[in-house]
């Protein structure tokens, strides 16, 4: 039988509604936090892994443990904010980022490191949906546009210092202190939330759905585990088959529970409302789409060009400075002329950006990446926060941190397949030119040799040590092979940006309604 839930409506002194702007500061102070952390452990990877000896594997994990569980307890934390209260799931989260972030930055041992990274990644679960809840409580709909232009300001912000702060620690202190920083950040976040903050949660529901939590957390497992693995093993391999089985058994598992859980833990109704269903598949695509194609243009900078990682940093800022401006403007817009036209209108932005990066050049300037940077900024600024209002928008308010994990984890698992599909199309494309770019020297390579040469040129790099000519020889291969790769890379990212901005076209124009009634069960 279905249990119609009532959305409830505080008080001011409740809700947060009498300082929204306060708790906006509140929020975005935790969330910087999360946003320095996913931009620095990058550019501290290779210092990490020579100072612990580290060897690839082990530095994969160190990104692959936080995403799993990133990914995995998105959706339950946001539940757990609606039954418990969303800044006392936000405070715990701040706290745990924080002390998590101090004992990495103590280790010295890259097992105990990754052991922390999983742990972090499960309170940056805590932290984000309860964030974007406590955004909704707070803002009357009107000017939740604003609210999140305004968020998507900071985080750009935060994904510009990122890099430069970074490489600076990294350079002029140690690795260590790339984590270090998220201490006294955590100290000022948990302690303007303690004083700003009301509690929000929801006032009918009364239990957390366990086994709906194990069969979620198996489907997210699965499917994120398939696709970081899948670029190792294949996707022909047997254990990606049955990783990806694994997720469809278990995906099918859970939606039936869920339709006959009392108090589910992702109720289907909220997916009956088009646009927060359409606002899902645009967050998957537009992080495909970025993250896919963002990941190789690190390689493009470090590799080909031989920059340091904060010159590359310093390469990739017109963007991350562009959000900045891109995403109160893109509120603004949202605001003035609904989410339809300015989501399909940025998405559209972004497929040129993407096609203008199609055509980078080995010998590409600063001006050459730049402009489409800063396309790239204003074309998904308001992808970004056109979806994140529609899903979190338009779910009632009792469901708002279940609506907010369902935001991150579309971008989390977007991002992992943009990474996973990209990499093997660019991988794909340069061993296919590989031996034609080495000319008639690639038949007196052996095989196996000939592999591991492809296998660097997939990231513009060479094996060092080599003797002229053969030095300049490989590296001009891998880097002409690299760059045949990143320009299909860039083509697929184009063609999901044109899609994605056909399907932003159905989106309903439909506002939230703070009182409206969402069937559960």
């Amino acid at each position: 039988m279905a249990q119609a839930l009532a959305v409830h409506s505080n008080a001011p002194a409740e809700s947060g509604k009498d300082r929204p702007w306060m708790t906006l500061l509140a929020v975005s102070l935790g969330v910087i936090m999360v946003m320095l952390d996913g931009t620095v452990v990058a550019i501290a990877n290779p210092v990490i892994g020579t100072e612990l000896n580290a060897d690839l594997a082990d530095l994969q994990w160190v990104t692959s443990g936080y995403l799993l569980a990133l990914a995995v307890f998105l959706i339950t934390a946001g539940k757990l904010g609606d039954l418990f209260g969303h800044k006392r799931i936000f405070l715990i989260g701040v706290a745990g980022f924080a002390l998590t972030s101090l004992a990495i930055g103590l280790t010295g041992s890259v097992f105990t490191l990754i052991a922390f990274r999983v742990l972090q990644g499960l309170f940056g679960a805590m932290l984000q949906p309860a964030a974007l809840a406590l955004l909704r409580s707070a803002f009357p709909g009107e000017k939740l546009n604003m609210a999140m232009g305004a968020w998507g300001a900071i985080i750009g912000l935060s994904s510009a210092g990122g890099p430069i702060i970074g490489g600076l620690l990294v350079e002029n202190v140690s690795w260590q202190s790339v984590f270090f920083i998220n201490v006294p950040v955590g100290v000022v976040a948990l302690a303007v939330g303690l004083l700003v903050l009301k509690e929000s949660r929801a006032q009918t529901l009364s239990r957390v759905d366990w086994l709906g939590v194990v069969l979620l957390s198996g489907t997210m497992f699965s499917l994120i585990w398939a696709i970081i693995k899948a670029p190792e093993w294949g996707w022909s391999d047997p254990w990606t088959i049955a990783f990806i089985a694994a997720t469809v058994v278990l995906g099918a598992i859970f939606l039936v529970w869920q339709s006959l859980a009392k108090e589910p833990l992702l109720p289907l109704s909220l997916f009956r409302n088009f646009s927060v269903s359409i606002g899902t598949g645009l967050m998957i695509m537009v992080a495909f789409s970025m993250f896919g194609a963002m990941f190789f243009l690190t390689f493009f900078f470090q590799g080909v060009h031989g920059l340091s990682p904060m010159e590359s940093g310093l390469r990739m800022l017109p963007m991350s400075a562009g959000m900045i401006v891109a995403s109160p403007l893109a509120g603004v817009l949202i605001g003035k002329l609904g989410p339809k036209v300015t989501i399909a209108g940025g998405m559209l932005v972004t497929a040129v950006a993407m096609f203008l990066m199609s055509r980078l050049s080995v010998d590409a300037a600063f001006i050459d990446s730049a402009i489409p940077f800063v396309l790239l900024a204003f074309g998904l600024s308001p992808v970004f926060v056109g979806a994140t209002e529609i899903i979190v928008g338009n779910a009632p308010e009792d469901l708002s941190g279940v609506a907010g994990g369902v935001q991150n984890s579309a971008m989390q698992v977007g991002g992992a397949l943009g990474t996973a599909i990209l990499g093997a199309v660019v991988s794909g494309k340069v061993a296919d030119v590989f031996p034609g770019h080495l000319g008639p020297a690639a038949s007196s390579i052996p095989a196996e040799q000939l592999g591991a040469l492809e296998k660097a040129a997939a990231v513009g790099m060479t094996p060092p040590g080599l003797p002229e000519p053969m030095s300049s020889l490989l590296a001009k291969a891998a880097h002409l092979s690299f760059m045949d790769g990143l320009h299909l890379g860039f083509t697929v990212s184009t063609g999901v940006a044109v899609l994605a901005a056909i399907l932003a076209l159905f989106v309903q124009a439909g506002r939230k309604t703070e009182g409206g009634a969402v069937h559960m069960g």
